[in-house]
């Protein structure tokens, strides 16, 4: 029987995401680091450098067993959860940052900001592809008022499943 193998990101130390790569080749798991390549200046010369593109996060591809391995690496905090589980990322999701990266440098990853009276559409779930208004945001929940039959309901969302709606006027 074939292991299943699935990638999660971990949370890692601040500025530990090379050393922490270093420690899962070791150990023969698969990891990926999206690296950045900047154009830093210093007082004499410009340089290109790479660097981490998500601050403190590292990818692994591991199946279940595992995950103790990694959750033992040295500068590994935990995984990153989603409702109660280690999040599992999708491979295409993995190829796109890779591709990405390939084709453009000096590339920036900043998580969606998310303001009251802002449009927003829910990303998964029952409510998948409906959009309301942020009512209010609140640490890494959303408030949003969705408007449907004639009712107003408010429901309370992860920030992480909802995305901005752009106005297409």
């Amino acid at each position: 029987m074939m292991e299943v193998k699935n990638w999660y990101a971990v949370y890692t130390k601040p500025r530990w995401e090379k050393k922490i790569c270093a420690q899962l080749e070791r150990k023969g798991l698969a990891y990926y680091c999206p690296m950045n390549k900047v154009r830093k200046k210093w007082s004499d010369r410009y340089k290109v450098i790479e660097e981490p593109l998500f601050k403190s996060y590292v990818f692994v591809c591991v199946s279940e067993e595992e995950k103790t391995r990694v959750r033992l690496t040295d500068g590994v905090v935990n995984f990153l959860y989603w409702n109660g589980k280690p999040a599992i990322i999708k491979e295409q999701e993995i190829e796109v940052i890779r591709k990405f990266l390939n084709e453009y440098t000096d590339v920036q990853a900043r998580p969606v900001q998310l303001e009251s009276g802002q449009k927003v559409r829910v990303k998964t779930g029952l409510m998948m592809d409906t959009e309301g208004i942020v009512i209010k945001v609140l640490n890494n929940r959303a408030y949003v008022l969705l408007e449907s039959l004639g009712y107003e309901l408010t429901a309370q969302f992860e920030k992480s499943n909802l995305e901005p709606v752009v106005d297409s006027r």
